[in-house]
């Protein structure tokens, strides 16, 4: 087990390509932390650094608080793991996997033991004679994970691990790194673009975007307190419904005002944004995750009144319930996703910006299956109001940290 340190760690390329900018990062001994984002963002650049097999442009890369910015990478006793397997087909499972300690120079008994007890962790006993042509996908990840075990090195590196598996095998592979990791104890960097493997499989989860650390923080704080509008629309399946909005002053308090629509902001969610106030009168980006709208029939809330909207004398004068057209209803068994349109009119002229691109023209809604609302209807959504979120519509950060 070790500790890894970034600090300040740049990577450019000779025709100017910054693909890592200024990244620092701490690695705990025995952690699994994830390096998510989308595909050019600079993560696997990150963990070829950490292996040596690119070099730093500037800064430092440090394990067990030695910098190894010149350390050759068989010298720095990481083992990795790639996407593609990487296994050599001419040899058995037991020859892949012992390859390694035979060109160290280790002991026969010591190679068989070694193989043997990761054979053993990793349910490999029965193919050990196998080539790897005759394995399925996730048993030939298990033997290029089984090859990294038996070094027993400080650290493991995988890279995009399951991306070449079908969705089962990816769900039942990512439970299985988790607990071996887990017992294993050695600390662990994990590639992914896939955000739901990094919010399950991560202790802390670093979100990256065109090369630059945009937070690090254990998942559910990246859920819960997204620090700018990039981490708040790439964690979450669906993503965070991102909609310019104008923070109005109300009687009761602050609204929240896009098109026609007017949501009282509770005490708890101004409490814990600091600087909201001052945003009085201005445009701000207001996030609401999916599971926090629902169908109005089934959240108890009142009638419609003469007008469309909520009867009077609803909760909070109906202001948590929006009235919008729904031009899509996607039926996923355990729930519904329902894609509401907010009008280019009101989306438009929300912050005074109508060619803001961050913000969507449709909003999502995570429904329970027994919803009846259909494609086409006008449906009355309850919003969780204290579930709001506030960004800075210039500089895409949280507000709550303003």
């Amino acid at each position: 087990m070790s500790r890894i340190e970034l600090d300040s760690v740049t990577k450019r390329f000779p025709d100017g390509t910054t693909a890592v900018r200024a990244l620092d990062l701490r690695v705990g001994d025995g952690e699994l932390l994830v390096l998510v984002g989308p595909s050019g963002c600079g993560k696997t650049t990150a963990l070829r650094m950490i292996a040596g097999l690119e070099a730093v442009t500037s800064g430092t890369i440090s394990i067990d608080g030695v910098v190894v910015n010149d350390v050759e990478p068989r010298h720095r006793d990481i083992a990795m793991v790639f996407q593609s397997y990487a296994l050599y087909p001419h040899l058995s499972v037991y020859e892949n996997m012992a390859f390694s300690l035979r060109y160290r120079g280790a002991r026969k008994s010591e190679i068989q033991a070694r193989v043997a007890e990761a054979a053993r962790i990793l349910e490999l006993e029965p193919y050990l004679r196998r080539k790897p042509r005759e394995l399925s996908g996730g048993q030939r990840q298990r033997v290029a994970m089984g090859r990294a075990i038996v070094r027993q090195p400080r650290a493991f590196l995988m890279d995009e691990p399951l991306s070449n598996l079908d969705a089962k095998l990816r769900v039942q592979m990512r439970a299985e790194i988790a607990q071996l990791q887990r017992s294993l104890g050695t600390t662990t960097v994990y590639v992914t673009h896939d955000q739901t493997e990094a919010m399950t499989l991560g202790t802390r989860v670093a979100v990256l975007s065109g090369g630059v650390l945009q937070q690090v923080a254990p998942p559910t704080e990246l859920y819960r307190r997204p620090a700018n509008l990039f981490v708040a629309g790439f964690i979450g399946s669906p993503p965070m419904n991102l909609i310019d909005a104008r923070l109005e002053r109300g009687d009761g308090g602050p609204l929240v005002v896009f098109g026609p629509h007017r949501l009282r902001v509770p005490p708890s969610v101004l409490a814990g944004h600091s600087g909201l106030d001052r945003y009085l009168g201005e445009p701000v980006v207001v996030g609401i995750r999916p599971e926090h709208l629902a169908d109005a029939a089934l959240a108890g809330a009142p009638p419609a009144g003469p007008a469309g909207g909520p009867a009077p004398g609803g909760p909070a004068a109906g202001e948590s319930v929006i009235e919008l057209p729904i031009s899509l209803r996607e039926e996923l068994g355990s729930e519904v996703h329902l894609h509401a349109t907010i009008g280019a009119a009101a989306h438009a002229g929300a912050a005074g910006d109508g060619d803001d691109v961050r913000s969507l023209a449709t909003i999502v809604a995570r429904a329970d299956p027994r919803s009846r609302i259909a494609e086409g209807t006008i449906a009355r959504l309850v919003v969780d109001a204290a579930e709001l979120h506030f960004f800075d519509p210039a500089t895409g950060a949280s507000i709550r940290d303003g």
